[in-house]
């Protein structure tokens, strides 16, 4: 084709040219650029192409910026921290350096071969992603293991804000329990005030609604006006944020020495926090900035009010027939220990005045009484000072004592008995179950 346009006849008939470039898939003025250099340089020059690149490259990237882009990158790496392009970009340019573009800088790490391709990945442009308008709107919180010298494992509470991705507080634990979970929304509050919700997972030490009893931490929270809530179970990425925390802290943790204990790596932890929020610019953050600056551009959300507790009414008086001591009585009844309390000071006070002292049952209110419990871990209950022993499958859950003069009944909240005993000897510390009536015994037993 080449030498047919170096040696086209000048007599062509009219036509021929666009018969010839449709013929041979080429344009009119690739045609004439050849005939153009074949008279102008020879038709030798016209037999071979000639290479498109400029002749000079005002904007090329020298191999002294590439190999400062590399030497970033190494470090970041070494730091355990981010080190992709954009990591690379901000880097640089908090360094007082000229950075690439983010694209150019990630072209040079796969032409350096210290970048993975990764083809099937999602664009930016695909995610979803939902923020709450300010800080303390949402906080979240969740909990990861963490092995330390010796294999033996612990856990890391880490409490994050949702809008500005602070991290608010991190705890290390021996294990995850309501009474961790606790502490870290504890010393969250402390240092950045009440949030307005808490979203956690479904776990016994974190929400554990679903599973049918209020956990430590769900309580604590309501307490304060804060609404826990949960994701739905096995979507983890509604705790998304959480989640990717998480892995942030191992990279850096996977380039520090193994703590051997849980204070070490609490040490370790506060420096990553401080990190973190402060030095670190976060790119899920407009303009990536650090957590600490998202945090200080938009007024805190207000903190919620604690719900208005109920006020118990006006206590009626009976007296024991027993002792004659005064004794409150009524079925909003919260805490015994002024029934016990009043007995125990009017024993006293006919002892030091030489009359028979009481034996046998433990005196109690001469009317019914209702009220709520929480089961131990241990399937036990603490009433009026005595531990009874109702069932395991129990543990951590809600019961409704209900009693009267001469026996206490342990139901479910919905009202299936659980165990029923008559009243304990007095000074009687722990109640067995085969202490319970026979048919309710049976029943704690298969359970």
């Amino acid at each position: 084709m080449r030498l047919a346009i170096a040696n086209w006849p000048k007599d062509a008939p009219r036509g021929s040219v666009t018969a010839f470039c449709a013929e041979h898939g080429i344009s009119r003025k690739t045609f004439y650029a050849l005939r153009a250099r074949a008279r102008n340089e020879g038709q030798a020059a016209v037999l071979e192409p000639r290479s498109r690149r400029p002749k000079t490259s005002p904007t090329k990237i020298s191999e002294d910026v590439k190999d400062q882009a590399v030497a970033v990158r190494k470090a970041l790496e070494a730091s355990g921290w981010d080190h992709g392009p954009i990591s690379v970009h901000d880097k640089m340019l908090a360094m007082g350096l000229q950075p690439p573009a983010v694209a150019s800088l990630a072209r040079i790490f796969r032409e350096r071969q210290v970048a993975r391709v990764h083809p099937n990945k999602k664009p930016r442009a695909a995610y979803r992603r939902f923020v709450y308008p300010a800080p303390n709107a949402c906080w979240q919180l969740d909990a990861t293991e963490y092995v330390l010298v010796g294999g033996r494992k612990c856990v890391i509470f880490q409490l994050e804000d949702d809008h500005s991705r602070k991290a608010i507080a991190s705890h290390v634990a021996p294990s995850e329990n309501g009474e961790d979970a606790v502490a870290v929304m504890r010393k969250g509050i402390a240092a950045a005030g009440v949030p307005q919700r808490l979203l956690t997972d479904n776990g016994a030490a974190l929400n554990p609604e679903r599973m049918g009893w209020i956990g430590q931490l769900t309580a604590y929270a309501k307490t304060l006006g804060v609404e826990p809530i949960t994701g739905r179970p096995g979507r983890p990425t509604t705790q998304g944020k959480n989640e990717r925390f998480h892995q942030t802290l191992f990279r850096w943790l996977d380039k520090q020495p193994l703590a051997a204990t849980c204070a070490e790596l609490q040490a370790q932890v506060d420096e990553f926090d401080r990190y973190y929020n402060t030095q670190r610019g976060h790119q899920a953050l407009a303009g990536r900035i650090t957590p600490q600056q998202a945090w200080d551009a938009t007024p805190v959300a207000e903190a919620p009010r604690p719900a208005p507790q109920p006020i118990d009414p006006e206590i009626p008086v009976t007296v024991s027939p027993e002792l004659g001591a005064e004794l409150p009585a009524h079925e909003g009844i919260t805490d015994l220990s002024v029934l016990w309390e009043a007995t125990a000071t009017k024993a006293s006070e006919q002892a030091s005045s030489c009359q028979p002292k009481v034996t046998g049952s433990i005196q109690h209110p001469g009317a019914t009484g209702t009220r709520q419990l929480r089961v131990y871990t241990n399937g036990v209950v603490n009433f009026a000072g005595t531990l009874f022993s109702v069932t395991r499958a129990m543990a951590s859950r809600i019961i409704i004592a209900d009693w009267n003069p001469e026996r206490i009944i342990f139901a479910t909240t919905v009202g299936e008995i659980i165990a029923e005993y008559e009243w304990p000897s007095a000074g009687t510390r722990y109640q067995a179950i085969s202490k319970a009536r026979y048919r309710f015994q049976n029943r704690a037993n298969q359970s």
